[in-house]
């Protein structure tokens, strides 16, 4: 009996730290949209929805903020596996190495490879390195890794 009342916390907690992944995820794809927007306009407007046959802003950050909510799930399962989760300084810190990674296999590697298959008219060249997609990818893994702490228990 006590072994299924472990279980069962055991499964409410992970629960509660998907769902606080998911909603930093959220923000902090808000944060880095914005600055694609202003920054870095086409690849919010037309090479983000390219990837899915779509055109347009809106398509745009509808794809990014999906991206932003699913790699946020991501980020809660590494962080709590390194428990990392608790703490703003060590949760910001993963953030930041997650961003950089995510930048570095995402944007730089499967991005062009991704656009080119589907015949985009964003067609960014094989490496696709760019310091404004880094330091986007920066801000969205601080941002995340910093509000993690205080929403994976709401």
């Amino acid at each position: 009996m006590a072994s299924e009342t472990t279980t069962a916390v055991e499964s409410q907690t992970r629960r509660v730290a998907w769902t606080g992944g998911a909603l930093a995820g959220l923000v902090a794809g808000i944060a880095m949209g914005a600055m694609l927007t202003t920054q870095m306009g086409p690849v919010i407007r037309v090479a983000i929805p390219s990837m899915y046959g779509l055109e347009g802003l809106a398509a745009g950050w509808v794809a990014h903020l999906f991206h932003s909510v699913v790699l946020g799930v991501a980020f809660a399962g590494v962080a709590d596996a390194l428990d990392a989760g608790d703490s703003l300084g060590r949760s910001a810190a993963l953030g930041v190495g997650y961003g950089v990674l995510l930048w570095a296999l995402l944007a730089v590697l499967v991005m062009p490879v991704w656009l080119g298959a589907v015949g985009s008219p964003a067609n960014p060249p094989f490496p696709n390195v760019n310091v404004q997609s880094l330091v986007g990818h920066v801000v969205y893994g601080v941002v995340l890794g910093a509000v993690f702490p205080y929403v994976r228990n709401l």
